[in-house]
């Protein structure tokens, strides 16, 4: 018999860091096969934000899928700051270039709506400038 989906939720945890807590407890799954299971699949990305979505079954097993970083972590992390803007409008806090726009935005690429590189990399400017990030570039308009 195969069992029934009690809940799908969507949380994030570091990289091999994932524990017992009250995100999972609320699952209702067997949270310590859970925290082996993702700490051994996020072996490769230590010192990453590791969004997960979490399949929870009634019978208290589970399935899950890794997604990649979110955008603003791996923005902070190109340019090596701590924390965007307290008033992104009329702070700036740094200023990105447009190869490490494009590298996150085909890094992000799978996750996004949109199979088309370009299209990415306007959703990754958007992050920036709501971040108080200045796009070292111009952009232009209309581009497809």
């Amino acid at each position: 018999m195969v069992a029934k989906i009690k809940r799908i939720a969507k949380l994030e945890f570091m990289a091999m860091q994932a524990k017992p807590g009250a995100e999972l407890a609320s699952l209702g799954i067997n949270m310590p096969q859970f925290t082996k299971a993702f700490n051994d699949a996020t072996k490769e990305r230590a010192g990453e934000v590791v969004p997960v979505i979490i399949t929870a079954y009634d019978d208290k097993s589970f399935d899950f899928e890794l997604k990649t970083a979110p955008a603003a972590f791996k923005i902070k992390q190109a340019l090596n700051i701590k924390k965007g803007a307290s008033k992104s409008g009329t702070e700036i806090v740094a200023t990105i270039s447009e190869e490490q726009v494009r590298a996150i935005a085909e890094y992000k690429l799978v996750d996004l709506n949109t199979d088309n590189i370009d299209a990415a990399m306007r959703i990754i400017e958007g992050t920036c400038r709501n971040m108080g990030i200045k796009l070292g570039y111009e952009v232009k308009a209309g581009k497809a």
